[in-house]
């Protein structure tokens, strides 16, 4: 089947291709529930080499940019606490992790986290983290503009694939919190 957007034409259902994904995105997939059917998340084949948004969009096409969006994990410390967190936002934009994400840890200081905290903590990926499948204690702190769009394309657990998925399906996700302002302009 073609893809609601982009120029993938050949986007399965990820029910279907479970074997493709990152295992815990793939068991997140398995124990789908919530108004938006798990068949409506649909995996798209990619170049692992151009995985990153900058290269991606340019391959891929601008209008991608608009519909694609970034998780990203964070790391939010108060005293010897530190609590890790999950953001998504648009890719055209930064999240706000000084402001909007400190405030909501109610941490002192928020940073991203290092690589390999990243890739240990959700079993994903560098370069291919997705909000489907993380850990289901940690706050996935969504942005509402995300939320908003018709159709997202995220991170597949692996550099290689993408999942395109209604951006109210974020929503429903273990954890999630929407918020305005998560993401903001960059530069």
């Amino acid at each position: 089947m073609r893809a609601p957007i982009g120029d993938f034409t050949d986007a399965r259902p990820a029910p279907d291709v479970l074997d493709l994904l990152a295992d815990p995105v793939a068991a997140a997939v398995r124990a789908w529930t919530g108004p938006v059917p798990a068949e409506r998340l649909l995996y798209v084949d990619t170049d692992p080499a151009i995985a990153d948004t900058a290269v991606f969009v340019e391959h891929h096409g601008p209008d991608l940019l608009d519909a694609s969006a970034n998780c990203v994990v964070v790391a939010g410390k108060r005293g010897e606490t530190t609590t890790l967190a999950a953001c998504v936002v648009k890719s055209a934009t930064r999240v706000d992790v000084n402001g909007v994400v400190r405030r909501h840890l109610g941490a002192r200081k928020a940073s991203f986290a290092p690589a390999d905290t990243a890739t240990g903590e959700t079993g994903m990926e560098y370069g291919g983290i997705t909000p489907v499948g993380l850990p289901a204690a940690w706050p996935l702190l969504v942005d509402a503009a995300v939320v908003d769009t018709p159709w997202v394309l995220v991170g597949s657990g692996r550099r290689r694939g993408k999942l395109i998925l209604p951006g109210k399906a974020l929503a429903q996700l273990p954890g999630a919190i929407v918020l305005e302002g998560l993401g903001v302009p960059v530069g």
